[in-house]
């Protein structure tokens, strides 16, 4: 059972294209537990997660929100290398997009309340930042903590003068070890919203703070975290989220059925839909018929409820996902999905794929020459900082063999300048040849043998190798 007598927080995990997942969580909640994402004291999130924690902070359409990311992973596998390829600029895509959705007074309604996790590219460190003056330090702050070094490029961007890096590298879960803060995650492990993966497999892996379990759909969601799949996949992934969302409200309690409650939900979906202007006439009329009926039968029955809720996304939200999926086909994109087509296309790539590079590389040049000072004078500090390390760790390591070479000389010089009656052949006695010794006696010459050395200073290991002869024993008399 959820405590609800404590003030509590919401955590979204970092996970690349799968934040479609956190779409479906964050509908969930909104709609059948609205008083968790309303009454949260903080909501935070991590890479990916900040998006979604950023959009439940300032209110912005959720439906669009998971739209906007399939475009961007349609966008990636138009390309032969996906999101590799160097015309695609997740970076450029993302900016825009969040300037187009959030609202201009967003950073009033963050301020204090969205948490975005940050990686401090100086010291490596963690940072949550929570504090925001205007709408595009919200815009930079979603920017860099979704920036992946070499994968979205070199130059690490600033937020009020500092730079940083996917939040995700640090602390993937932000908070997480507060027993009020509900944690969600597209991987299946020890999250409190998570998929449930059918596997008897108990190890897991702990990756900044995530819990991911091994199994072989995770492989799967690792994999696809960078290189997106198919759209008709990536909402059945926001499907997946919202069930599990669900799941876990029946699981502690929060989730109460209520006919005429969930027939003014519909409603009040109905005419948010008209204010996005996400639906025709005609298919208003088709859509809205059906919803009425089901709510209807929700009345009588509380499990067909529940069925039809796992059944169905919201109409907005669902609305939106199958737009996004949908292929737009031009005459002429259709003519370049032909099999001959993608083939010559495939064969000219050694000599169509550096032009595509080059004139990519140049139009980030000039959208560039802004901060160029400022980030050349970034890029000569660095070089500055690991020449100056390289050199320490050489000069360290010159010292080091400089002195143990002196030291051997002292040594060496040391034992040259000895007597010569301490020399190894002088402290070689007669007594170990003469045949009159007894055993007793080796042994009491041997040990002052040893007194010689150490009264000398000098340690010399022998390896004595001879035998020794003793005197018969004198036989008895008769």
């Amino acid at each position: 059972m959820f405590p609800l007598d404590s003030p509590w927080n919401i955590s979204f995990a970092g996970c690349g294209f799968l934040g479609i997942y956190h779409v479906g969580v964050g509908s969930c909640l909104l709609e059948h537990a609205p008083f968790l994402v309303q009454n949260a004291r903080h909501i935070y999130g991590a890479s990916a997660g900040a998006l979604t924690a950023t959009a439940l902070v300032t209110g912005i359409c959720l439906g669009e929100t998971g739209a906007s990311i399939i475009d961007v992973a349609k966008e990636a596998r138009k390309r032969f290398l996906g999101p590799m390829h160097p015309s695609f600029n997740l970076v450029k895509i993302m900016r825009h997009m969040l300037r187009r959705t959030l609202p201009a007074d967003c950073h009033h309604e963050a301020n204090g309340r969205l948490g975005i996790s940050l990686t401090r590219v100086s010291d490596g460190e963690n940072v949550l930042v929570s504090h925001f003056n205007n709408k595009e330090e919200v815009v930079q702050a979603c920017v860099c903590s979704a920036y992946i070094p070499v994968y979205c490029g070199l130059i690490p961007p600033t937020l009020q003068g500092v730079r940083y890096v996917d939040g995700g590298i640090s602390d993937n879960l932000p908070q997480y070890e507060l027993k009020n803060t509900i944690t969600v995650s597209p991987f299946s492990g020890e999250s409190d919203i998570c998929p449930r993966d059918t596997s008897t497999n108990i190890h897991e892996l702990r990756f900044t703070n995530t819990s991911i379990q091994f199994t072989l759909t995770n492989l799967y969601r690792v994999s696809r975290a960078l290189f997106p799949p198919d759209p008709m996949v990536m909402k059945a992934m926001c499907k997946q989220g919202y069930q599990d969302a669900l799941h876990f409200l029946k699981r502690n309690g929060l989730l109460h059925f209520n006919g005429p409650h969930r027939e003014r939900l519909l409603l009040a979906n109905d005419e948010e839909n008209e204010d996005c202007n996400e639906e025709d006439n005609n298919s208003d009329g088709e859509e809205e018929q059906p919803h009425v009926e089901e709510g209807a039968v929700m009345v009588h029955c509380s499990s067909s409820i529940e069925e039809h809720i796992i059944e169905h996304l919201p109409p907005i939200l669902h609305k939106a996902l199958i737009e996004a999926c949908m292929e737009r086909r031009s005459p002429m994109q259709s003519l370049s999905n032909l099999l001959p087509v993608r083939m010559a296309s495939t064969m000219m790539l050694p000599y169509t794929l550096p032009l595509e590079s080059a004139l990519s590389l140049t139009l980030r040049l000039l959208e560039w020459l802004p901060d160029v000072q400022e980030d050349v004078g970034w890029i000569r500090d660095q070089l500055l900082k690991i020449l100056q390390h390289v050199l320490r760790q050489a000069s360290k390591s010159i010292s080091q063999q400089v002195s143990a070479r002196f030291y051997w000389q002292l040594e060496l010089h040391h034992y040259q300048s000895l007597p010569s009656q301490f020399s190894s052949t002088s402290l070689f006695s007669n007594w170990v040849n003469e045949s009159s010794s007894s055993v007793l006696d080796v042994f009491t010459r041997l040990d002052q043998y040893k007194r010689q050395l150490l009264s000398g200073g000098l340690s010399i290991n022998m390896d004595l190798q001879g035998s020794f002869k003793t005197s018969p024993p004198s036989s008895l008399s008769s």
